[in-house]
């Protein structure tokens, strides 16, 4: 038995030294990624706390303070004067329709470019390169001139419209380079048992390739409810507005006091933290598998 486990440990594998300057490398750049992440979070922290003081407390103990008590005082109050219900719902609603028609657009694009392999793929794809670096300022007249014509102005389906088509440049450029990439064997299997175009769309692309969509799908979620400039034209309206207008138009008021700043800030920062929280899991998934593919 000694002699078999001495055989043993001369054949079980040593465990390698990692080399002295590979170890300060990595501990190096783990401080330096704690370093960003502290002060990334650092004007999240300050305005949290902020929320949750009274304004005598804060003129007394300064911002960095902890309350002595929390208090939804300035919550209640900040969420009755933006009547932020209103902005909450217009918010999701324009940036969960716009991802929703931002995918499928960007879907369809990519799947005849990918993989239908149409006629002039590389000016259509110069074309949504283009589209990617086309700055917002220098649409903003030819648009409102559109949706005024139309009778959009106003609306939420202007803002809904305009970034679909906005963020689908960016989402066919990227799934067609994707797509590109797909075995012609499973297309070529998939058609021979008598799949059409849209069979093979639905049942065979869509299912294979659901990561790169749902990380679309967040991105394209974010983008919309941050967006501010388009918007702040295209939505005048106080019943049509979104949280980050409420919040600007907030913060801009002379009389507002710095604890109800706060409290505005972090009501507009909130739910998108929450709504990448959530789909954290897939955000992970989606550029694993991309990195994979």
């Amino acid at each position: 038995m000694a002699s078999e486990a001495i055989a043993l440990e001369k054949h079980a594998p040593r465990k390698q030294m990692v080399p002295r300057h590979i170890l300060a490398t990595r501990y190096l750049s783990l401080l330096l990624l704690a370093v960003l992440l502290a002060g990334v979070l650092f004007p999240l922290v300050v305005i949290t706390l902020n929320s949750f003081k009274t304004e005598d407390e804060y003129f007394r103990s300064g911002p960095l303070s902890i309350p002595e008590r929390f208090s939804l005082d300035n919550v209640r109050a900040v969420w009755e004067r933006l009547d932020y219900t209103v902005k909450l719902r217009n918010s999701f609603i324009i940036s969960i329709t716009t991802a929703v028609a931002g995918v499928t657009i960007s879907l369809l694009n990519a799947f005849a470019l990918g993989i239908g392999k149409i006629k002039g793929r590389a000016f259509f794809l110069i074309f949504f390169v283009m589209a990617i670096t086309l700055p917002q300022e220098s649409l903003a007249y030819p648009l409102y001139y559109m949706f005024k014509e139309v009778g959009l102005y106003d609306s939420r389906w202007s803002i809904v419209i305009i970034f679909a088509v906005l963020h689908s440049a960016f989402g066919t450029y990227l799934l067609t380079s994707v797509f590109a990439a797909f075995p012609d064997e499973i297309l070529d299997a998939a058609v021979i048992d008598g799949c059409n175009k849209v069979q093979l769309l639905l049942r065979i692309v869509v299912p294979i390739n659901w990561p790169s969509l749902s990380v679309l799908f967040v991105f394209f979620f974010i983008w919309t409810w941050n967006e501010f400039f388009l918007p702040l034209i295209f939505l005048i309206s106080n019943a049509n507005q979104t949280v980050p207008l409420a919040v600007a138009m907030f913060q801009g008021q002379r009389g507002a006091a710095a604890t109800f700043q706060s409290t505005a800030a972090l009501l507009g920062v909130l739910p998108c933290i929450l709504f990448f929280i959530l789909f954290q899991r897939t955000l992970s998934k989606g550029i694993v598998a991309g990195s994979i593919k």
